[in-house]
């Protein structure tokens, strides 16, 4: 595996996160609380910053995961698949769902997060099973 099967999955987890939210906008926008304008557009703009953090932290997880699969012995894209979606349903997803219980958040939002987070990852371990 090398560092570009990082960026791919890091960049692939990225694009599917834009699609995975700009179809589930207004149901995530209800439940995390959002306001929007008359054409459900956010009010508040946050600039650039959302999208930098989002890919610095795909880097990261792609990263992490390359890691981890180099020493587990991954490298099939069945395999990479399957331990990303692992790693997504039973690592990442739980947190979300413990954060947002502790912070009231209504289940839906947990739903659209934790939904992403276990595909992004899923996708990830496919494209570094590849490489």
């Amino acid at each position: 595996m090398s560092w570009i099967s990082v960026i791919v999955a890091a960049l692939a987890s990225y694009g599917f996160g834009a699609v995975w939210y700009m179809t589930l906008a207004r149901p995530w926008m209800k439940a995390a609380g959002v306001a929007a304008d008359e054409t459900g557009k956010p009010v508040t703009d946050a600039g650039p910053m959302p999208y930098v953090i989002a890919i610095f932290c795909s880097l990261l997880v792609a990263g992490m995961m390359r890691h981890v699969f180099e020493l587990s012995g991954i490298d099939t894209a069945g395999a990479g698949a399957v331990a990303g979606l692992g790693l997504g349903l039973f690592i990442a997803a739980p947190w979300i769902a413990t954060n947002y219980a502790f912070a009231d958040r209504p289940m839906k939002l947990t739903l659209i997060d934790g939904g992403y987070a276990t595909l992004g990852s899923t996708l990830m371990g496919l494209i570094l099973g590849i490489f």
